[in-house]
C-alpha cells in the first residue's frame, strides 16, 4: 500500500495538524463532561531534538481512573528499526510524524477501557521518494462483558467506514482483531474495533477524510457505553478482576504495540507521554485461572474471541 508520493504538493501537512488539535480538544471536552468532576492537565512539551506536543492526563475522577490524550508532532532524522522492518529502503531516513492516541480507563470495572489512535506519517531518504500514510482506529477492552456495548461499539465503526467503500469495515475490523492479540498469551486484548496503517493507494484528500470519519466517531461510539456502564454497582472482587485484566493492556502496550515502541526507539518521543496510557492500578496473579460459570469466565469464552458483532 505503500506508494510514493510523487506531489508533495497535495499533501497538507497544516491542515492535518490543526485537525488532530482539534480532535484533541474535542474528545477532552467530551470526556471532562462525561466525568462531571475531574478535568485534564495540560502538559505542553517543546523538544530541542526534534519533538513537540500536548499532553492532557485526567486523574481521580468520578467516573474515569485515569485518561490520558496526547497530541504529538515529532520529527527525526532516522527512523527506528521499528518503521523500517517491513521498509528496509527506508532504512536511515527521516521522517516526520503526527497523531492523537488516548486511552481512558474507567473506575467501575463494568465499564471498558478504551483505546484511540489517528496518525499521519511522512518518511524520506536521499535517491528514494518520500513517502506518507495514515494510520489509526479504536479498540475497546471490557472486563465483564455485555453484548449491547459490543454491537454498539461495532455498529459506529460499521458506519464511520461506509462511505468509503463496502470493503472497509470489514477489512479494517479484522485487521483490528489481527494485530490487538497477545500471541504469548494466545487472547485478544478485547473486542476490537477498527485498526488501519499504511493508507495512502486512495489518495491524500480521501484518505485524510477517513481519518476524520475515524477520530470523529471515537465519541459516539465509547461516551453511551461508559454512561450505562458508570454506576454499575461492583464488588471488591470485580476491581480486583479488573486489575488482573489491566495487566494484559500493560503486557500489549510494552510487549507488542507498533506506537509505543516506536516513541521508544526513535528518541523523539516524550516518556512520559508515551507511557502515559499505562493503567494506575494493575495486578498479575500467578497461574490464575476464572471459575467456571461466572461472569469473569463469559468474558474469556463469549467475548474475547473474534465474531461479526455489527448488524
Amino acid at each position: 500500500m505503500n506508494q510514493a508520493c510523487n506531489q508533495q504538493t497535495l499533501i497538507d501537512r497544516t491542515a492535518v495538524r490543526d485537525y488532530l488539535l482539534g480532535l484533541q480538544d474535542a474528545i477532552c471536552a467530551g470526556l471532562e463532561q462525561a466525568d462531571g468532576l475531574a478535568t485534564f492537565r495540560t502538559d505542553a512539551w517543546d523538544r530541542d531534538d526534534g519533538g513537540r506536543g500536548i499532553s492532557r492526563v485526567l486523574a481521580e475522577g468520578a467516573v474515569i481512573e485515569k485518561g490520558g490524550v496526547n497530541f504529538s508532532h515529532v520529527f527525526g532524522k532516522a527512523l527506528p528499526p521499528a518503521a523500517t522492518a517491513k521498509r528496509p529502503e527506508l532504512a536511515g531516513g527521516a521522517f516526520e510524524a503526527m497523531g492523537v492516541s488516548l486511552v481512558i480507563h474507567p473506575r467501575n470495572p463494568f465499564a471498558p477501557t478504551s483505546h484511540a489512535n489517528v496518525r499521519f506519517f511522512i518518511a524520506s531518504k536521499p535517491g528514494v521518494e518520500p513517502v506518507w500514510w495514515f494510520g489509526g482506529g479504536w479498540d475497546l477492552t471490557p472486563y465483564y462483558g455485555f453484548e449491547q456495548d459490543c454491537r454498539h461499539w461495532h455498529n459506529v465503526a460499521k458506519a464511520a467506514c461506509a462511505p468509503f467503500g463496502s470493503d472497509v469495515y470489514a477489512t479494517h475490523k479484522q485487521w483490528c482483531d489481527d494485530y490487538f492479540f497477545l500471541k504469548h498469551r494466545n487472547e485478544p486484548r478485547g473486542i476490537g474495533g477498527l485498526f488501519f496503517d499504511d493508507l495512502n493507494d486512495w489518495g491524500f484528500e480521501k484518505c485524510f477524510a477517513y481519518q476524520r470519519a475515524v477520530g470523529d466517531s471515537y465519541l459516539q461510539a465509547y461516551l453511551p457505553i461508559l454512561a450505562r456502564r458508570k454506576d454499575t454497582p461492583y464488588t471488591e472482587a470485580n476491581k480486583r478482576f479488573q486489575r488482573y485484566r489491566r495487566g494484559r493492556y500493560v503486557e500489549f502496550n510494552l510487549v507488542i504495540d507498533r506506537g509505543t515502541i516506536f516513541g521508544l526507539q526513535s528518541g523523539v518521543g516524550r516518556i512520559e507521554s508515551i507511557l502515559m496510557s499505562l493503567p494506575p492500578e494493575v495486578r498479575w496473579d500467578y497461574d490464575w485461572h476464572p471459575a467456571p460459570g461466572t461472569e469473569e469466565a463469559r468474558l474469556y469464552s463469549d467475548f474475547l474471541r473474534p465474531r461479526d458483532w455489527a448488524d
